[in-house]
């Protein structure tokens, strides 16, 4: 079942297009925040969203307001807070007794953690990242991993093993660091999760659904 409405997120920002998706039998809701160079209905987003679906878990996806209007510079980290906010509460409003988490690819999943570690949210349980963006391709670092040690929900880290935006060694290292974070890794898959031929979306997400499941039961 798929809706489209708009979601309001303040006076100066006006609203941005999202869609929900769903199925009869939902025991989980998600919202699922866009990279930075491609929005809400990039092929890998809806594809993700209905595999989601399939397994039994609803997924809100939105544009952060860069992408609504078409403007090629991310928002700033307050501005794309305060979008996971809205969404996180209209999650919450049309779910409210499904448990709730957070999830991105690359920079909304980054974004996610970054409202997680400012907002010591009840209604959250956890954030998926969908390919965590450790640092710019060729330019290895931690440094925006630094919040991750503020956030006291658990944490799904899937990772491509040739991902240039997180080189394997220091992705391991942050996530050892972190004793709410479980990282699972896809040989051979990029930043795009490509490998080859092989189509990883369908494995994405029943590895979310499965770690969502075990941490329910905790």
């Amino acid at each position: 079942m798929l809706q489209s409405f708009q979601l309001a997120i303040s006076d100066n920002l006006g609203s941005v297009t999202a869609e929900l998706i769903n199925s009869d039998h939902i025991h989980a809701v998600m919202t699922l925040a866009h990279g930075a160079g491609a929005g809400m209905n990039h092929s890998f987003m809806i594809d993700l969203a209905h595999e989601l679906a399939d397994l039994g878990i609803a997924t809100l996806r939105f544009n952060f307001p860069y992408m609504e209007n078409k403007k090629k510079r991310p928002d700033v980290p307050a501005i794309a807070q305060k979008t996971i906010d809205m969404a996180v509460q209209k999650a919450h409003s049309l779910f409210p007794n499904k448990p709730l988490w957070v999830a991105g690819k690359s920079f909304g999943g980054r974004m996610s953690s970054q409202y997680l570690a400012a907002h010591s949210s009840t209604v959250v349980k956890g954030v998926v990242f969908f390919g965590f963006p450790l640092h710019p391709a060729g330019k290895p670092s931690i440094d925006r991993a630094e919040h991750l040690k503020s956030i006291t929900h658990p944490m799904l880290f899937l990772q491509g093993t040739k991902d240039a935006l997180a080189e394997l060694d220091l992705i391991e290292k942050v996530v050892e660091e972190l004793p709410l974070a479980t990282l699972v890794k896809f040989n051979g898959a990029d930043h795009a999760f490509k490998s080859g031929k092989l189509n990883l979306i369908p494995l994405l997400a029943q590895t979310s659904n499965d770690w969502l499941v075990n941490q329910l039961k905790k």
